[in-house]
């Protein structure tokens, strides 16, 4: 299951570009609660610890706990603006969420057993179509990741989300179609190999 993270916060008084602007030269970055029938709350975080926290890898798929003015807040982040040129987070959205709300969060994608399958054995290359896969899950049992067993496939397969064991509670945000996570290709320098091997048999022809 995906870790909490715990973020402090300090009500936002002041609204508007200006007040914005100010909080983030003292080293602050403006962000809103909503959602959950009740009314948004303007708040501000320390720069450096969402930072760190975005570092994680996995701020995006895991329950956040926001500490403001005494009381705490189950939250998901839900969007996070960053300077165009600096890449300083600027602003940040946090969704609320009941304790075992149900919950879209995209959850990365693991491969495993790589060393079991043929194809990449023979020298196929993994091409990852999704690096995530948008599950929906109860907010108390978010998971880290979704594992994908490469055991078996040969160069030409196609994984399909079919094809995964999800993790328990979960099932996929689309499900309309069989979509496809990987495919183990033959890499060009295999592929011109054959080529080469082929052609001689044909001019013999």
């Amino acid at each position: 299951m995906s870790e909490q993270l715990t973020l402090s916060a300090e009500a936002r008084d002041r609204a508007g570009k200006g007040a914005s602007r100010a909080l983030r030269r003292e080293g602050r970055v403006p962000a809103v609660i909503y959602g959950n029938n009740e009314e948004p709350l303007s708040i501000h975080v320390e720069e450096k610890l969402l930072s760190k926290q975005l570092g994680t890898g996995h701020f995006f798929n895991s329950v956040i706990m926001v500490e403001v003015g005494g009381k705490t807040v189950r939250t998901l982040a839900k969007d996070v603006a960053f300077h165009p040129v600096s890449d300083r987070p600027l602003h940040a959205d946090f969704l609320r969420v009941s304790e075992h709300a149900s919950v879209h969060v995209n959850v990365p994608v693991r491969f495993a057993n790589e060393d079991a399958s043929p194809g990449l054995k023979k020298g196929g290359v993994l091409n990852i179509v999704r690096h995530e896969v948008e599950l929906i899950v109860d907010a108390a049992e978010i998971p880290e990741d979704v594992v994908v067993d490469l055991q078996g496939f040969e160069v030409g397969d196609s994984i399909h989300i079919s094809a995964v064991t999800l993790p328990k509670g979960a099932k996929t945000a689309i499900d309309d179609r069989d979509f496809t996570i990987a495919t183990i290709v033959a890499p060009s320098a295999l592929k011109s190999a054959e080529g080469d091997a082929e052609t001689p048999a044909a001019e013999g022809e």
